[in-house]
């Protein structure tokens, strides 16, 4: 990540889906806006169907909209080729979904590595395995720097995810529903990590939530209401 500010803009931004069987398209997102400076936390909200999840892939740059835009410190992302979308995304975006998604034959230090040689060839960037040590440490599993999934609990799966997604310094970190399986004590513990995690990187930060206490926790609030986004 470069030193200067993330800023994120997202402008008038509409999403649809071919409906099957010949039935008309679903549009999801319809006109929805936001913006966000460093060091701000956003909690997305909204009914199941409300598009959170499809605005945050869009944001994240995994879903082009089809219409509107997309401004990461400026630049906009689906007008690079594919690979450099990849590549973009890679070096600028963290991601935590619901499902921690590490790879089981990997030892909890390789799964928070991954993310540093998607684009270095078969070994870690330089710095990787240094800070992926140092992050471990942050979120409690300094000791468990061998261990594969299987061996963890559903929280400390998710703190390695956690971990992986802060890997390469991104000034974006996007998260869908990070504590939606976890017990309450546990996702009492990831939530405050995200956000301890957050204010020391001075990164944007935007979380799609069911829970309204964890929204609570947030600097802003946005709710998705009719495809748009209103500021609670």
């Amino acid at each position: 990540m470069n030193d200067t500010p993330m800023r994120l803009m997202v402008s008038d931004l509409s999403k649809k889906f071919a409906g099957g069987g010949g039935s008309s398209a679903v549009h999801v997102l319809n006109g929805a806006s936001l913006s966000a400076s460093a060091g701000e936390s956003i909690a997305i909200m909204g009914p199941s169907g409300s598009g959170k999840s499809t605005l945050l892939h869009c944001v994240g740059t995994l879903e082009p909209p089809t219409s509107g835009s997309v401004r990461i410190d400026g630049n906009d992302p689906f007008g690079l080729p594919e690979a450099q979308i990849a590549r973009f995304r890679n070096e600028t975006i963290g991601f935590v979904f619901q499902d921690h998604h590490l790879l089981p034959q990997y030892t909890v230090l390789e799964n928070t590595l991954l993310p540093t040689v998607a684009f270095a060839g078969s070994s870690a960037s330089e710095g990787g395995e240094e800070r992926a040590r140092a992050l471990l440490e942050r979120v409690g599993l300094g000791h468990r720097l061998l261990h594969r999934p299987a061996e963890l609990s559903g929280g400390e799966r998710q703190r390695v995810a956690i971990a992986r997604a802060l890997i390469n310094q991104p000034g974006l970190l996007l998260c869908d529903e990070p504590t939606g399986n976890l017990d309450g004590k546990s996702a009492e513990a990831v939530a405050d990590l995200l956000l301890e995690l957050h204010s020391d990187a001075r990164s944007v930060l935007l979380v799609v939530t069911h829970s309204q206490r964890l929204a609570t926790r947030f600097a802003r609030r946005i709710e998705l209401e009719n495809g748009r986004c209103v500021e609670r």
